[in-house]
């Protein structure tokens, strides 16, 4: 079993949250920035990779607060306690809302820049 988390590198946020992940000794196998990424053979689009975070696990892919939750469950304790708490109603419709209000902010949250901006999508 093979876990990837997929961040955006452009992101000094994303960047900075990695970090910070690391420091707390947060695991999985892999972690990438989407840029670097052999996205076909992880499944991915660039359109995904670009919306929100992305975590595959021997082919399954979550996204968003999700990705964020499976994460913190293939960590250690406490960590597991929070990532299954992430993923249980009402819990889990709080951090969905919560992962795209800071995925659409991030580039004004600390540590973020312009470039951190999400894509404007096509009209």
């Amino acid at each position: 079993m093979t876990t990837t988390l997929v961040y955006d590198g452009d992101c000094a946020f994303c960047t900075s949250c990695v970090h910070l992940a690391e420091r707390l000794r947060l695991r999985a196998d892999r972690v990438i920035a989407w840029q670097h990424a052999d996205l076909e053979s992880l499944g991915l689009s660039e359109a995904q990779c670009q919306q929100a975070l992305q975590w595959v696990d021997s082919g399954r892919i979550s996204s968003g607060h999700e990705a964020v939750a499976r994460f913190l469950l293939a960590s250690a304790r406490p960590w597991r306690l929070v990532g299954f708490l992430l993923l249980m109603p009402p819990l889990s419709w709080v951090a969905r809302v919560a992962y795209r209000w800071i995925a659409n902010h991030r580039s004004s949250l600390p540590g973020g820049t312009p470039a951190c901006a999400l894509p404007v999508p096509k009209s």
